[in-house]
């Protein structure tokens, strides 16, 4: 059998239900009628394209799922989304290495939508050597398995329970957002592996700041707070969806261990 089409008020109504909006929220926010809302929804009046994109504007829709909201509605899709190589993109892509370099010496990540590593500075490396399962390096590297998973970086958390919250919760408002089941899968695999004890530790350099990640190394005690970066406009999907995690240090010890110069 053929794939039933969903018709365009199925998927207005879906975003405007997953955002928690009634009609009225909804036109009021649009500045536009709740009957002309209604018709839309009901299929008794087409929208024009621009109303269509800015209906989606103002319920937050990711650009991966506009195209499918015009396409119900008789347009064309307008978001390309290309690999992130693609000669268009080369001006991002070169921004993102930019970033990444100039972080160094403190490490930092550009990873995609379901959290697969894009690219990483080369202070990434060295947190990375004590990983036990090597499978968990291998491309395409998820970063939350990574970080999660018990015989990855997680044996060096020294908060894990709290980190593990952090992560999670970041997770949960993603999928909220997007409806994405590939990280709703994920969460469900990460929800399965040891959450750590809760050691009712108090950072009190961050205590009501930032939810810091301590990680234990080689070279010793290492205290993160981390902070994600996303491009402004973007238009294209692939570059939509692109954020850059920067770890920056949360204290002077931190600090002077990854400029090489352990403080006495």
């Amino acid at each position: 059998m053929a794939p039933t089409t969903r018709c365009l008020g199925d998927h207005l109504r879906e975003w405007r239900q997953r955002r928690r909006m009634s009609q009225l929220d909804l036109a009021l926010e649009a500045e536009i009628s709740q009957r002309h809302l209604s018709f839309i929804e009901s299929g008794r009046s087409t929208p024009s394209r621009e109303m269509l994109l800015h209906l989606a504007e103002r319920l937050g829709v990711p650009l991966r799922d506009r195209n499918p909201l015009l396409l119900a509605a008789g347009f064309a899709p307008v978001f390309a989304e290309r690999r992130l190589d693609d000669p268009a993109l080369e001006p991002a892509r070169r921004t993102v290495d930019m970033v990444l370099k100039g972080h160094e010496p403190f490490p930092a990540i550009a990873i995609d939508r379901h959290w697969t590593l894009v690219a990483a500075n080369a202070a990434i490396a060295p947190l990375l050597e004590a990983v036990a399962a090597r499978t968990l390096l291998e491309p395409p590297v998820n970063v939350l398995r990574l970080s999660l998973h018990p015989q990855g970086l997680a044996a060096d958390i020294t908060n894990l329970s709290e980190w593990r919250t952090h992560l999670l919760d970041r997770l949960r408002q993603q999928i909220s957002v997007s409806g994405d089941p590939m990280l709703e899968k994920l969460l469900g695999e990460l929800l399965a592996y040891p959450s750590g004890e809760a050691s009712g530790e108090r950072h009190a350099d961050l205590a009501g700041i930032a939810v810091p990640l301590k990680l234990s190394t080689k070279a010793g005690l290492l205290s993160f707070i981390s902070t994600t970066t996303v491009f402004g406009t973007p238009v294209d999907i692939t570059l939509s969806e692109l954020a850059i995690e920067t770890l920056f240090p949360a204290d002077e010890e931190t600090a002077a261990i990854l400029r090489g110069h352990p403080a006495n």
